[in-house]
Parts: C-alpha cells; sequence; structure tokens
C-alpha cells in the first residue's frame, strides 16, 4: 500500500513539473507561432500569389509565376551575388581579425581590460548610429578618412560613391563593428584551452607557432565551427548598412537580397513577388547552414 501511494505521489509531482514547465514556455512558443511559424507559412502561401498590399481584395493565385519570374529578374540576381559576396568577405576576415583580437587582448598585459572594452564598444552601439557616423567619415569631400589620405600625400577615394568601392567601403565598417562580438567568444574559447598543454608544449620545445597549430587550434574548433555558422546567417541578412549608406547603389553595387526583398513588398507594395524571393531566400540559408553543418560537424 505505501509503495502504491509513493508511485501515486511520484507520478503527481511529476505531472505538476510538467505543468510549471509548459507554462513557462508557453509564452516563447506563442510568439514564435506568432511572430515566425504562421507568418513563414503566410509568406509561402502568398508566393503562389498576385497579392498587392494595396488592393488585397484582388488576390488572385498565380502558381509559380513569382518564381519564374525570378529566373529573369537581373536585379535579383545582382542582389544575390552581392549577397553572397558580402558573406564570403567578411567571415574568414571578421573570424581572423577576431581570433587575433582575442589572442592580443587574452595575453596578461597593463590595460588589457580597456582594449577589450574599446574593441567591444562598437557591438552594443546601434548600427543605425554607426552607420551614419561612418557616412559622414566616408565623405568624399570633408571626410575624416580623404583627410587622413591628404595628409599623407594619396589621392582622395569616392568611397560609398563609387560603384567599386561601395561594397568593399561597407565591409570595413561591418567588420569594425561586428569583430568585438566574436572577439569575446573567442576569449571564451581560450579560457576553456588547458594551460597544462601549453606548458607541456614549451617543455618539449615548442615555439610559439607550434603551440598555435597544435594546440590553439584544435582547442576552439568548436568555437571557430559556432562563429562561422553566426556569421554566415547574419551577412546573408545585411540590411541595415546599405539601406543607410548607399540606398543600395551607385548603380545596385550595393543592394542586398534582404534589401530587395524589402523594397519589393513595403516600398512596391507587390508582396507575393517578395514573398517568393523570402522563400528562395529562406532555401538558400538553410541549404548554406546545413553544408557548413556537414563540414564543421560530421567531420569531427
Amino acid at each position: 500500500m505505501g509503495e502504491a501511494n509513493y508511485r501515486k505521489m511520484k507520478s503527481s509531482y511529476s505531472r505538476r513539473q510538467r505543468n510549471t514547465a509548459y507554462i513557462f514556455v508557453a509564452p516563447a512558443l506563442i510568439l514564435l507561432l506568432l511572430f515566425l511559424i504562421i507568418p513563414a507559412f503566410m509568406a509561402l502561401g502568398f508566393s503562389f500569389t498576385d497579392f498587392y498590399v494595396l488592393t488585397p481584395d484582388r488576390m488572385e493565385m498565380v502558381g509559380v509565376d513569382n518564381y519564374a519570374s525570378l529566373l529573369s529578374d537581373e536585379l535579383f540576381f545582382k542582389c544575390l551575388r552581392n549577397t553572397f559576396y558580402f558573406t564570403v568577405v567578411i567571415v574568414p576576415v571578421e573570424a581572423v581579425i577576431a581570433m587575433g583580437l582575442a589572442i592580443l587582448v587574452n595575453r596578461k598585459i597593463v590595460g588589457r581590460t580597456f582594449f577589450r572594452t574599446a574593441y567591444f564598444a562598437p557591438v552594443i552601439s546601434s548600427l543605425t548610429v554607426v552607420s551614419i557616423l561612418w557616412v559622414c567619415l566616408y565623405n568624399p569631400n570633408d571626410g575624416l578618412f580623404n583627410a587622413i589620405l591628404n595628409m599623407v600625400g594619396l589621392p582622395g577615394q569616392r568611397f560609398l560613391r563609387s560603384a567599386d568601392q561601395a561594397m568593399n567601403s561597407i565591409l570595413v565598417m561591418s567588420i569594425w563593428q561586428g569583430v568585438g562580438y566574436q572577439m569575446i567568444i573567442f576569449i571564451a574559447g581560450l579560457n576553456g584551452i588547458s594551460q597544462e598543454l601549453y606548458e607541456a608544449a614549451a617543455i618539449d620545445g615548442a615555439n610559439s607557432v607550434k603551440k598555435f597549430f597544435y594546440i590553439t587550434l584544435p582547442g576552439l574548433r568548436n568555437v571557430i565551427s559556432f562563429i562561422v555558422v553566426y556569421v554566415t546567417i547574419q551577412a546573408f541578412k545585411v540590411f541595415t548598412q546599405p539601406y543607410i549608406m548607399t540606398f543600395g547603389g551607385p548603380q545596385n553595387s550595393t543592394r542586398t537580397l534582404v534589401y530587395y526583398i524589402y523594397q519589393q513588398g513595403f516600398q512596391y507594395k507587390k508582396a507575393g513577388y517578395a514573398s517568393a524571393m523570402a522563400v528562395v531566400f529562406f532555401l538558400i540559408v538553410v541549404l548554406v547552414s546545413m553544408a557548413l553543418k556537414r563540414l564543421f560537424i560530421e567531420r569531427d
């Protein structure tokens, strides 16, 4: 009899624990459902229609016409190339710089707390404010960068006003703004590597280069995997910088895929066409994420 009561009490306690867990998880699930899952399925449905925001009552099914139109949309492919270029450049450059800064400020040097704070400060700054600030720095007439170039005898550059330089200028600003976050993650990874490994390597006569390649890099493998996946996804979503700094120009050289989706959906009110692009964008991100997972995780 006592064992039966014990089992009943245990079952009741477990049920209360589950109910409590459901209560705590429910708000997040509701928000996820309302602002992610439902809109995603709505976008998928709209992608097969000619939905125009100003005349929603005239919406009709058009099948795969929106997807067919993408194949002949040169601007769509240009935006896709711009997005891939931004991603391919920023991911390795930002990872390498962040790792270098992390190794530098992780040493026991005077003022390392100051340098950690200084490198991380741009991350907590508003990206909109930072973009506006760098527009002023890039000003070809009275900007700080051209003033410095003139001081050392070099000609001034057009930066954001040049189709050849605009995207690279945005990349420099984006790396400066985001590298501090990756640096903090690398610092956490460095602190997780046992110092005994370095001491043993030093006894065996290993120099700093060998310690880096045989201890530091293998020890940071999981951190590097996370950084690459995270920065890749964030890079694909780039929007604020071209929107604030160049409006996608000059000559569409900085117009990205997310910016183009925004224009089609909110400026031109072509919600059906924008939804089709959003679906394609989602599939691209999923495929890239799966490829990175296969590269970093399944090889372990």
